[in-house]
């Protein structure tokens, strides 16, 4: 999947360096609940099993740089506690921080969007954001994403404890 700016493409071993570029900046994992990577074999590792045992999470690539500069993605979540419908997926997504306020996030989530359609008989996706977090929440409208008034904590997510996470829905 791809625009003339970016690329959505399955994860690599090769991308692990600048994988762990960007996520280990203490400025972006926390925003949406994992902690930062501590090295380039966890970077490695985290793409080994997190992004490629779920088959729907794509590495955002930036065409001019050929960098994956983030991650979209949907499916099941193995720790999230959204409110999620039966069969709903959970939509997940970051960007590295140099990359903010730029429009790729809703650029690819609008495309995964169009892909789910397109090739699934998905009915809803669920997703959220943490308050404290309201950019990721603004990507989500942009999208067509609507607040269902619900706010849930997970405190099995890092540094879920105390940050109450609004949760918005996408009738498909």
């Amino acid at each position: 999947m791809e625009t003339d700016k970016i690329l959505l493409r399955p994860w690599h071993d090769s991308d692990a360096e600048t994988l762990y570029k960007y996520a280990s900046d203490p400025d972006v994992g926390p925003r949406a609940g994992w902690p930062p990577h501590k090295s380039v074999e966890e970077s490695r590792e985290v793409i080994r099993t997190v992004f490629n045992d779920i088959t729907n999470t794509w590495a955002i690539e930036l065409k001019e740089t050929k960098e994956a500069i983030g991650a979209m993605g949907y499916g099941p979540s193995c720790e999230c506690k959204l409110p999620a419908r039966e069969g709903e997926p959970i939509v997940g997504y970051w960007v590295a921080k140099p990359y903010w306020n730029q429009g790729i996030c809703t650029e690819a989530l609008r495309m995964m969007i169009d892909h789910i359609r397109q090739t699934t008989d998905i009915k809803s996706l669920i997703s959220g954001h943490f308050i404290d977090n309201p950019a990721s929440g603004r990507v989500m409208e942009k999208c067509g994403f609507i607040a269902t008034g619900e706010t849930c904590i997970d405190e099995n997510m890092y540094q879920g404890k105390d940050r109450p996470i609004r949760v918005l829905r996408l009738e498909l």
